[in-house]
């Protein structure tokens, strides 16, 4: 009889072992931080194509790429003899031997700041201050790292490191009147451009963009430093349809000390996002307009200003958001690179120096998702792409031969990688929606030279707490559109209950949420709603990516209008499972995901029960200015 019991309890046990789960909690998630993956930092690659450095304390570190081993120490913070104690930044001159060191960095907006930059020479081992007026902007090494640029008090100046001689290149700089080649806040949040201006290849001139904000209305905004009443803060806030900061392209010549200007035409309401050189004497300047449905390339004699145009794309809805990165102009001086969405879908392709189509690199129902760079040197292009699926992507690249494609990234899911300055070997990153990131580095065979990061702990984390798969679906709505979406059921899930459903968006042009890639913390926050009895589902509606230009475009000037439809007959589609109650479906979104769970709502409330809106956009008149820090010095 006791050993019948015995035998009871070891099978009891065991049930209860198999089935028993671990409660993830919010604490664990956001406080605790204990299901989070590791990451690897990106890499400051150096000239030879097979060591980077890396920021350790007050020591800048020299590691091998493929082993991971030490080389040496480039610089040391001690050997300032207390000069400096220590920095936040750094980055080296083309030729390696001098570098340029951020000290007492003050943040602006979200990529701005100022800093008080230094030279160390590491031949001389001599340690210099680049400015003595005070902290300085985007400070920037000549190409022959005699000389650096640098903005200050918005005006833009250059050092020579020979003599020492501090030289004012502009003297119009004001707050919130005048910018010179730094960019006014539209241009940093929407166009990603903060240092505006650029070295020419040899070294003699520097290409500028000057900003007049002068008619630029003002924002109030009021910044709490823990005091008992807010400081307001003025800076100049263009809202929709109001005016613009008037943004002029200049060239300064530092032998003759000549500033002029380069001829952009006379519409002053368009923007110059970028400014790149295409050789030592023709300056690329990039204009759109306000509508940005078109691009244009000027190419700008430096010595006149003069202009010519090179290339001219024009959308019918707007100009692909990465086609003014992807743009390179060829060592050979002959050819630039550039993507489009011309033929319907985001391509690679190659010019010549008159704006002639050479060819298309890449063609087919797919898109191009990442431009990596040209290896010159061998002929190849390097790009990632969502070819196989809009829900993964893979690591290529194509000959500009003979426009071979060759796929580098073996594992089905979500790849993208990192390469090093001559392409000779590149990190690969790996996930999928339900396996953590892995890293990798490879050499340009496509041969693993050493493993980075497993995440395998998240991995055994996975398994501890009983997570239930991430499943994708498709479907088809009353418009005979086919939709993806991802699903994770409740815990314990019995096909025939009927469970809750809480629906993730976020739905803006040319995103996307429905990948086969690792979803970060929100993964966890997925989980532990599935454990609570929740059936959770994301969908993308029209108007996201990776599907092709006119899938994206469809929602041009009527933002909220097919991406609701799309989500209410996602709801719809969801309540028809048997194992879903129809009654009970909430939404939630963040940012444009709370402008629409808003909209679903309101649109949709005899199928929605409940939405959740964390900083929704709720008018399209203007929105609130995002800020790091409590001066906004701009």
């Amino acid at each position: 009889m006791k050993q019948l019991w015995l035998l009871s309890c070891f099978f009891l046990f065991t049930i209860i072992g198999v089935n028993a789960q671990k409660n993830i909690t919010l604490e664990d998630i956001w406080q605790n931080y204990i299901f989070s993956t590791r990451g690897v930092p990106g890499f400051d690659f150096l000239n030879d194509g097979k060591t980077y450095t890396k920021k350790d304390g007050g020591k800048i570190q020299q590691y091998d790429f493929t082993s991971g081993n030490f080389v040496s120490t480039i610089f040391d913070v001690t050997e300032t003899q207390g000069a400096l104690l220590d920095f936040d930044g750094y980055s080296f001159s083309e030729d390696e031997q001098k570098i340029l060191l951020e000290a007492a960095t003050e943040p602006i907006y979200r990529h701005s700041y100022y800093a008080q930059f230094y030279v160390w020479d590491r031949q001389t081992k001599s340690l210099s201050k680049v400015f003595e007026g005070g902290k300085q902007r985007y400070a920037t090494f000549s190409p022959k790292a005699d000389k650096v640029a640098f903005v200050y008090d918005n005006n833009l100046y250059f050092k020579d490191l020979t003599d020492n001689k501090v030289t004012q290149i502009t003297k119009d700089g004001a707050y919130n009147q005048i910018i010179n080649g730094a960019s006014d806040w539209v241009y940093e949040e929407e166009f990603v451009l903060v240092r505006a201006f650029e070295w020419s290849p040899d070294g003699k001139k520097i290409a500028l963009l000057r900003f007049d904000e002068s008619q630029v209305k003002e924002f109030t905004m009021q910044m709490y430093r823990d005091e008992l009443y807010p400081e307001h803060v003025n800076f100049k806030y263009p809202k929709v349809g109001e005016k613009n900061s008037v943004v002029t392209a200049h060239v300064y010549n530092l032998e003759s000390g000549r500033l002029l200007k380069v001829d952009t035409g006379a519409d002053m309401d368009i923007y110059l996002p970028r400014l790149k050189w295409a050789n030592a004497n023709q300056v690329c300047v990039f204009r759109m307009n306000r509508h940005q449905n078109e691009l244009e390339l000027l190419l700008a004699e430096a010595s006149s200003g003069k202009t010519e145009l090179l290339y001219k794309e024009v959308e019918e809805q707007y100009v692909a958001e990465n086609v003014l990165d992807d743009i390179v102009f060829l060592k050979d001086g002959k050819h630039f690179l550039m993507s489009s969405e011309r033929d319907g879908w985001q391509h690679l392709y190659l010019h010549n120096m008159k704006g002639k189509l050479v060819k298309q690199l890449t063609k087919g129902n797919w898109d191009v998702t990442a431009f990596y760079g040209v290896d010159e040197a061998n002929q190849l292009v390097y790009f990632q792409a969502a070819k196989e699926s809009p829900l993964r992507r893979h690591v290529y690249t194509v000959e500009l031969n003979t426009n071979k494609e060759t796929r580098l990234s073996e594992q089905e899911g979500w790849n993208s990688a990192s390469f090093s300055s001559t392409f000779d070997y590149y990190m690969l990153e790996h996930s999928t929606a339900n396996t953590p990131p892995t890293y990798a580095v490879y050499n340009r065979n496509g041969k693993v030279q050493r493993e980075l990061e497993d995440n395998e702990r998240v991995s055994k984390i996975q398994k501890d707490y009983g997570v239930a798969p991430v499943e994708f679906f498709t479907f088809q709505t009353s418009d005979n559109l086919s939709l993806n979406g991802w699903m994770i059921k409740p815990a314990n899930f019995d096909p025939n209950r009927q469970y809750p459903v809480f629906m993730f968006l976020y739905g803006g042009p040319g995103s996307q949420q429905v990948t086969d890639s690792w979803k970060g913390q929100n993964y966890w926050w997925f989980q532990m709603l599935a454990q609570q009895g929740f059936l959770i589902a994301c969908v993308d509606n029209r108007g996201t990516g990776g599907r092709g230009e006119a899938f994206k475009k469809v929602t041009y000037l009527q933002l909220g209008n097919y991406e609701t439809k799309d989500q209410i007959e996602a709801a719809k589609y969801l309540g028809s499972l048997k194992y879903a109650d129809p009654n009970r479906i909430g939404i939630f979104g963040w940012s444009y995901g709370g402008y629409m769970s808003s909209l679903c709502l309101l649109k949709g409330n005899d199928v929605f029960k409940a939405a959740i809106a964390v900083a929704p956009v709720t008018s399209w008149n203007g929105t609130i200015p995002f800020i790091r820090n409590d001066t906004c010095r701009l």
